[in-house]
């Protein structure tokens, strides 16, 4: 019995020892759980609270002109261009420079080759080459600047080659594949677009009853080739503006064969002949009043902008 009754004593004193230790770990835990469950602050604030600001250098708006073929060249100076003084986008952009101060509106021209590679200028960069070279210097301004102001908003304008670059990116952007965010795009205006489609975007002015030469010849692209080698035409956008459709404004003269061939072309080799000659109405924009009735084209988008900017 005195054996048995040390045995069972033993067991006991184990046991409240085990107990003991067990209640230690338990309560440890307890104590380094909830050093753990500490409230922090989540880590995605600050980076956030960060892109929400923008630096007082930033504009609230930039205005970015793409002029037409023959008004650019590659290292024009983008904020005060001289590639060519009687560039028609000189009719917009320097007006709004001498409206607004550059710490609120930043105007910034479209610095691309802007050639034409045709049967009378061989030796020019194909207007393929020419418009993707434009397309990826507008969009590398846009990603720059969205980068470092990311709450400076947005409008674009072009001109001929100028207006098809900024209606090719107006397209990405309202089709969600743009290099910046739809909302921030306040307006695109698009002059003598060849690849002006009727009914997709908003008209100004006056309408006309033809297309795009890009849509209009591209049933007989090669039959163009000859004339107009190493320029595709690539017929309407797909998608058309999408959800900035509201936002996109055509304007274009009667009888500008760029933006108003003729839906069905017979002739593609006069269709052809007709963007690389002469074309009085497609030079007219700053100062044709049949345009936009009481106005002229220029005159219009800067209204429009001003209106914008304020």
């Amino acid at each position: 019995m005195r054996k048995l009754f040390t045995v069972v004593a033993t067991i006991v004193v184990l046991g409240i020892i085990l107990l003991g230790v067990g209640k230690w770990f338990i309560d440890r835990g307890a104590q380094q759980g909830s050093q753990v469950a500490e409230p922090q602050p989540p880590a995605a604030e600050q980076p956030h609270q960060e892109q929400s600001q923008q630096s007082d250098s930033c504009p609230a708006v930039e205005v970015i002109a793409a002029p037409g073929t023959w008004e650019s060249r590659v290292g024009d100076d983008p904020i005060h261009p001289t590639a060519n003084p009687r560039s028609y986008m000189l009719s917009i952009t320097q007006p709004l420079q001498e409206r607004f101060p550059a710490e609120q509106v930043k105007v910034w021209t479209l610095p691309y080759p802007a050639q034409f590679r045709n049967i009378n200028a061989m030796n020019e960069m194909s207007y393929d080459d020419s418009r993707t070279e434009g397309t990826r210097l507008l969009e590398e301004e846009l990603a720059n600047m969205s980068a470092q102001c990311p709450t400076t908003d947005y409008i674009i304008t072009g001109f001929s080659q100028g207006a098809v670059i900024a209606g090719d990116i107006a397209n990405k952007i309202g089709t969600g594949t743009g290099v910046i965010p739809a909302e921030r795009v306040r307006g695109i205006a698009l002059v003598a677009d060849g690849r002006r489609e009727n009914g997709v975007g908003q008209t100004v002015g006056n309408p006309v009853g033809g297309v795009g030469a890009e849509l209009a010849l591209q049933p007989v692209e090669l039959l163009v080739q000859p004339i107009v080698p190493g320029a595709s035409m690539r017929g309407p956008r797909p998608g058309g503006f999408g959800t900035i459709s509201d936002r996109v404004f055509q304007i274009c003269a009667a009888g500008d064969a760029v933006c108003d061939a003729p839906a069905a072309i017979s002739d593609a080799a006069s269709g052809a002949q007709s963007l690389v000659q002469g074309n009085a109405v497609h030079a007219q924009y700053a100062t044709n009043p049949n345009v936009v009735p009481g106005s002229t084209a220029s005159e219009w988008i800067v209204s429009w902008i001003s209106d914008l900017v304020q």
